[in-house]
């Protein structure tokens, strides 16, 4: 996805923020895929079609660089180190923690800032969708939802931890490519499967298409934005 400049798009060291035209009162935290940034998925935000009256704030974190394993060990965003393309045996705990971390902050941030954890989204692309997942599942509030496009649970014993209870009601909406090389969709229906035998609101939605997203995930998305955002 290209870069898009408005206005209404502020640039900050560690995250793209795009402002609500009117009042903040929600907001959607969203992590990219590898090698990408935060600016990756800006262009969709006009493409969700969200009512102004929503008032959300979308926040693009950048993640750290590091060498990537299973890209030579070039150095490059990523949210977490790729040792192996065989994604069930990926195993690093330490850099899912840090990143979760990471979400947590902006999480916190706009608690702080006055939106109820209620009306914040955590959203995410491959990469980003597993660390959101993984962040999320056992945030120390209830969240307004958790948006995991392409991606997976990584590490399913956070389940059946004491705080994984507190979001057991929040929606999660997980959509995927039916031919997805990456992360296979079978690997990624595992989670999702996982997720509703641990009786999370869990909603799924496959399209014929590879590792990437489609105009009609998009429209999917902007629909669960505003329903459970306007609730």
């Amino acid at each position: 996805m290209t870069d898009i400049q408005s206005p209404e798009i502020m640039l900050m060291n560690d995250a793209l923020i795009i402002e609500p035209t009117g009042d903040h009162c929600a907001s959607v935290i969203w992590l990219h895929g590898l090698g990408a940034d935060g600016h990756d998925f800006a262009p969709i935000v006009p493409q969700l079609a969200l009512p102004d009256t929503l008032g959300v704030r979308f926040i693009f974190p950048h993640a750290p660089e590091r060498p990537v394993t299973i890209n030579g060990g070039m150095v490059m965003r990523s949210w977490y180190d790729i040792k192996d393309p065989d994604l069930s045996v990926q195993r690093d705990r330490d850099d899912f923690d840090n990143s979760a971390a990471i979400l947590a902050a902006w999480i916190n941030n706009e608690i702080e800032a006055g939106i109820p954890a209620g009306k914040i989204v955590t959203a995410g692309f491959s990469q980003g969708g597993a660390v959101a997942l993984h962040c999320s599942l056992g945030f120390s509030q209830a969240l307004a939802g958790l948006l995991i496009l392409s991606s997976y649970l990584p590490f399913a014993e956070i389940l059946d931890q004491d705080e994984a209870t507190i979001n057991k009601n929040t929606p999660v909406l997980m959509m995927h490519g039916e031919y997805d090389p990456l992360i296979p969709l079978g690997f990624a229906r595992q989670s999702c499967e996982l997720l509703k035998d641990h009786h999370y609101a869990v909603e799924w939605h496959d399209f014929p298409i590879q590792h990437g997203v489609c105009e009609q995930e998009i429209k999917l998305a902007g629909i669960w934005l505003t329903r459970i955002l306007a609730a």
